[in-house]
């Protein structure tokens, strides 16, 4: 996680938070209950039963949780905000009774969000289900966090959020089994279809990028990512990155070394803005991603697909197939 100095540089906007919300957070977690895992509380579904609470720590995972659950379930995000820095959020009293009385808490790991974490922790034993993203895909902390650009780890996201509901609420396992089939076949088919159109028509084609953030879907995509990884992890993680990156990136553009520039459209530091311009004049396609949904009251399959479609755009600039 990066250090607070180098955190506050990582975003051009934040969500500012009162200094005392980790204290009051604290507070209200400790004396905060969860229902056991098995049991159910909330408003009544269309099926007559009660509804899982869900708490997600950011809403790409939420938009896919409520989409799964359907009736049976409802799902609370707590980043939703496309300005706030998901890294170093600052959690309210409200936050940490969302999550503590949770059923289910979906947390991305990795170090990405260290505040669910923390929360987690201080309501531990209660029954609550805990799905943590990154222990699921096998991605230790220090390893690249953004796996809901990684296509394989969202399927394995979907499989584990619907096995989670299944052991909530058994009686409904049929109905969850059946959200399943229909998101994967039919709500993402646009989805599955860009990513296998991209990488059948554009693997090995080389890219740049401004952040680790892209370097999942390009691994998805078959893309070659030509940016020094010590880059990518530098402007991830808030911190400079070096006087020998940066001139080799702009190597890379000025000898038309990569056909494509990804930024992150939600980070744009000097550096960034600098590469996103020489990329320009040097007519290099440009085209961008964003860090959580945006809008915001996107799904997760629109989103994605706006980003996916605007990739392929650049690809067929550069490339001319």
């Amino acid at each position: 996680m990066p250090a607070p100095a180098a955190a506050s540089r990582r975003r051009t906007a934040k969500l500012a938070l009162g200094a005392g919300a980790v204290a009051l957070v604290a507070s209200v977690s400790a004396c905060a209950t969860t229902a056991p895992a098995g049991t159910t509380t909330g408003s009544a579904g269309a099926s007559g039963g009660k509804v899982i609470q869900v708490a997600a720590a950011e809403n790409f995972w939420g938009s896919i949780a409520t989409q799964l659950g359907g009736s049976r379930v409802h799902v609370t995000s707590i980043i939703t905000n496309p300005n706030t820095d998901p890294h170093s959020y600052d959690p309210t009293a409200a936050d940490a009774r969302t999550v503590t009385t949770a059923q289910l808490a979906i947390v991305n790991g990795i170090g990405y969000d260290a505040w669910a974490d923390k929360l987690l922790a201080t309501n531990p034993g209660t029954g609550r289900a805990e799905l943590n993203v990154g222990d699921l895909v096998g991605i230790k902390p220090g390893g690249n966090p953004h796996r809901w650009y990684s296509p394989d780890n969202v399927k394995q996201v979907i499989a584990a959020i619907t096995a989670e509901y299944k052991k909530l609420d058994p009686a409904d396992a049929a109905y969850f089994d059946a959200q399943q089939q229909t998101f994967e076949t039919q709500t993402l088919a646009p989805y599955n279809q860009l990513i296998a159109q991209i990488k059948q028509k554009y693997a090995g084609t080389p890219i740049g990028a401004s952040e680790s953030i892209v370097t999942p879907l390009a691994e998805g995509l078959g893309l070659k990512m030509m940016t020094p990884e010590t880059f990518l992890d530098a402007m991830s993680e808030g911190t400079d990155p070096t006087a020998a990156d940066k001139a080799l990136i702009d190597q890379q553009i000025k000898s038309k070394q990569i056909k494509v520039y990804v930024y992150n459209s939600q980070n744009s530091t000097p550096d960034v803005v600098a590469q996103v311009n020489l990329a320009k004049s040097e007519g290099i396609a440009v085209t961008t991603v964003t860090e959580t949904l945006a809008p915001a009251n996107d799904t997760f399959q629109q989103w994605q697909v706006a980003e996916l479609q605007g990739l392929q755009q650049a690809l067929h600039q550069a490339t001319g197939k």
